[in-house]
């Protein structure tokens, strides 16, 4: 049976699937918005910025360096 307690980690996942596709899509605002302010970890930046790569958008791959890492 699950609990509410999954909630947060729930939308952490729609968030990062909302991520993936709208870098996969080359939709700049979209990126800004569900990055927010929001810090990542390591390997979560690495996967996104493989795949703004993969598409060539710089501005893009630009707001993914400046993402900062969660310790």
């Amino acid at each position: 049976m699950a609990s509410g307690n999954n909630k947060p980690h729930e939308q952490s996942i729609a968030n990062f699937a909302a991520l993936k596709t709208a870098i996969a899509n080359g939709e700049e605002e979209s990126v800004k918005s569900l990055l927010g302010d929001q810090s990542m970890q390591e390997l979560e930046k690495s996967y996104l910025l493989d795949l703004a790569e993969l598409n060539g958008n710089a501005n893009i791959i630009t707001l993914l360096k400046d993402i900062s890492l969660k310790p």
